[in-house]
Order: C-alpha cells, then structure tokens, then sequence
C-alpha cells in the first residue's frame, strides 16, 4: 500500500451526557479537568484506546489490521513473534538489519504501529516508531460540573476466613443482619460537555510506517462509530458530534512544487483547528456563528443547521492563505485576503458532514 501524500489536520467534536468521559484515578476516578478553569479534559490515550477498540472490532483483530497494544498483554509477546517471522533475534541483541525487519514486519501487521507507532524495544529489540497520527488532550468547550452520586448496592463482596465451599458462604449470610448484606458505592458523572480534540497526521512520517489512505478511511471511520461500541453506564451517553478534516494539496503552478506543499502543507496547524475553540482568544474572534450557535445547537441535541456549519467553517478557514484548499481545489481563497465566491464555495463544500470532503467528514 502507498503511504499518504498530503498533510492533514482535523478537529474532532464529541459530547457526554451524564456520564464520566475520562476518570482521573489522581483524583479518585472523577472527570478529568483543568482546575484553573474547570475545563474538562479527555486524555489523548483515551481516544486512541476507542480508536483501536473500533479498529479490532470491525476487522477482527487479523493482519494488516490487528492491533499491537491489547487490554490485559504483554508487548513484548507479537515482537518476539516479528523477529521469528523475519528470521531475526527474538532473544534479543539484534543488529541494525535484524531490528529494522521486525519493525518494518510490526508495521505491516499491525494498524495502531502504522497509526500511532510505538516503543518497541522493551523485549526483544524492534525500534522504536514515530507514529503519523498525533492526538492531544481534548478540552470542553466550556466549564463542566463534576458530579458524585451515591448509589446503593444490593449486595456485598467481602472475604470470609475459613470460607472454602459454597455452604460456608451460606452459612455466613444467615448470621448476617439483613442490612448488613448491602453498602452504599458512588459514581462520578458530568451532566453535559462539548468536547473539542485536536488531531494532526504527517505525510512525511507516514512514508516510514506505511499509513496509507486505506487506513486513513479507518481512522475516520473509527472516530464516525468509535462511540457507539464504547457503551458503558459510566460513560454516559457519549456521541460524535462533528469531524472537520482539513487537506494539504498545494497550488503551486510547478507539479514538483505542489507535491511537496502538499506533505509539507500550507497552512500552520494552530491556524487551522484553534481559532475558534481556545478559551483565551481575542473576543474580537469569539463570534456567535463561530462558536455560540454551534454549542447550543449541540446542546439542545440536534445537529447544527447548514448555515450554523458553513458559518463554522467559514471561520475556521482564514482567506489569506494562498495554498490552501477546501473541497474544490480551483475555487479557493485569494492572497490578497478577498475571497472568491467564498461564502456560496464554503457552505456547499460543508453542508455535507459525511461525505469524503476536504473541509469536512
């Protein structure tokens, strides 16, 4: 498979409705948040778990998708497996050729390797990758409340001495006051938060892991339905609520040139996936179609209308960079600053939220 040829950026929106989206074990499995602001926080591991969760659900954990970091074992198992197959070291003390097959075989069977890399040389030494795919903390897009709620639980799980057969068990419940057979638990929840996560994917760093555009359509795929088999009563109702993709194609009239805008890209990140999200802009920026419209819309549970998104967009693709593009190509911004027919180019490019865009997913 070829690696990908374009740099990209993308902004990820999702919610939780009563629920604990990312507990602190610091802080006794509570929300997460940034106790300067009470901001809520979901760590970046915490997507990427969902993220191959999906990944191994939707393709049964087979090569060239199986995933290298499973729940509940040892890394150090499929490396030994990868110098076996490469006719490698797989006791370890490996030279340069022997450590770069196992991690070119650890790539190629592996999606969250190519994906996210991943620190191999804990076992029997196969190097160490740069993943393409980077993900940061994503941020609430304002305060949330933490909440703890008692429950009661109906039953208790205590050790009793000398208790071998199910008798003994019996026989220790008789004894027992009635109130006693049951104890009071907590669970910590928010009643709503928007969340804004920031993703950025590496073109040149795909070139080294193979991430290709069949596994970038897995990515987005996964972040679309990730939630949706992340069920649990501790998470609350959890949902995408908006994937905002944005591509790198370049506009240079010289093909060589534009190939190396593409990877390069055109654009600073920042630029791109921060302007209306971060809670320290200018309040010049803080307008109500950028920001306002859309958070209430989500809030009232319904997606946001076209002209709310075409406006988000809108404000998040600043005209006066020359070489970047949105879904068309030859309708793009000028770098002079005026746009084209910017405002009619960008609702139609963003009205459709799924559709394989260069704006939006």
């Amino acid at each position: 498979m070829t690696a990908i040829q374009n740099r990209y950026e993308f902004l990820y929106l999702f919610d939780c409705e009563n629920g604990n989206p990312n507990g602190d074990p610091d802080a006794g499995n509570s929300p997460r948040l940034d106790p300067e602001d009470m901001h809520g926080l979901v760590s970046d591991v915490a997507i990427k778990r969902r993220i191959r969760n999906y990944v191994q659900t939707a393709f049964g954990n087979a090569a060239p998708n199986a995933i290298f970091v499973e729940h509940a074992t040892n890394l150090n198992k499929p490396i030994v497996a990868a110098h076996i197959a490469t006719g490698g070291a797989p006791g370890g003390g490996g030279n340069r050729t022997q450590v770069g097959a196992a991690r070119n075989w650890m790539c190629a069977q592996f999606f969250d390797v190519r994906t996210f890399g991943a620190v191999m040389s804990t076992g029997a030494n196969a190097g160490q990758v740069r993943g393409p795919v980077q993900v940061a903390f994503s941020r609430s897009i304002d305060p949330i409340l933490p909440m703890d709620a008692s429950i009661t639980r109906m039953a208790v799980a205590e050790r009793v001495a000398g208790a071998t057969t199910v008798a003994d068990y019996e026989h220790w419940e008789n004894d027992q006051e009635e109130d006693k057979l049951r104890t009071m638990g907590r669970k910590a929840l928010i009643p709503y938060g928007l969340y804004a996560c920031k993703g950025f994917i590496s073109a040149h760093l795909a070139q080294g892991t193979g991430f290709s555009e069949e596994d970038l359509g897995h990515l987005w795929e996964a972040l679309l339905g990730m939630w949706d088999h992340d069920r649990s009563a501790s998470k609350g109702v959890m949902a995408c609520r908006g994937l905002y993709v944005f591509k790198h194609v370049g506009t240079d009239t010289d093909p060589n040139q534009r190939v190396r805008q593409a990877m390069l890209g055109c654009a600073p990140a920042h630029r791109r996936t921060g302007c209306w999200i971060s809670p320290n802009r200018p309040a010049r920026r803080r307008t109500r179609s950028s920001k306002s419209s859309i958070v209430r819309a989500y809030r009232a549970h319904r997606a946001p209308s076209p002209t709310m998104r075409s406006r988000f967009i809108r404000n998040v693709c600043q005209p006066e960079w020359s070489c970047w593009s949105t879904a068309n190509p030859q309708r793009q911004p000028r770098l002079d600053g005026t746009s084209l027919p910017g405002r009619q180019e960008t609702r139609t490019s963003s009205v459709r939220p799924r559709t394989r865009a260069a704006a939006s997913i």
